[in-house]
């Protein structure tokens, strides 16, 4: 048996002793005693466990993001939202720019490189963003 059921038997036989002299006026007292004991073992060897495991688990951030990278639109990614919000206002503004009292095509080119413009930029800090967040290795 291992050293640990010892113990626990150990500590169950006397308390079933002390109940023995004690009579049953403290039994109570004496149950809740050996439960408390029982929960601090218990907790202890929970701890160990999970702490073991945390021990073994080391998340590798390139498996994160190889997992991001499948879905093609994400709500909760900004980046995306950006793209979706300019997509969806190019279109009145196209029809706004390339008007003949807006300048035509050439406001259709300025209205285009424009949102072209602000997701290159909101894409380029969004890659700023995620290498900041990267771990650096060694070799970094």
């Amino acid at each position: 048996m291992d050293t640990r059921q010892d113990e626990l038997r150990r500590d169950l036989d006397a308390t079933l002793q002390a109940r023995k002299e004690l009579g049953k006026e403290y039994e109570e007292e004496l149950v809740d005693s050996f439960m408390k004991r029982l929960d601090a073992r218990l907790d202890a060897r929970v701890e160990r466990s999970v702490a073991s495991r945390l021990d073994d688990y080391e998340p590798d951030h390139r498996d994160r993001d190889r997992r991001r990278s499948h879905r093609p639109w994400a709500p909760g990614r900004a980046g995306n939202r950006l793209a979706v919000i300019s997509l969806a206002l190019g279109i009145p503004l196209t029809a706004i720019a390339s008007s003949p009292e807006s300048g035509g095509f050439v406001g259709l080119l300025a209205c285009w490189a424009g949102i072209i413009g602000v997701n290159f930029a909101a894409a380029l800090g969004n890659r700023r963003d995620r290498e900041e967040r990267r771990p650096r290795g060694d070799w970094d």
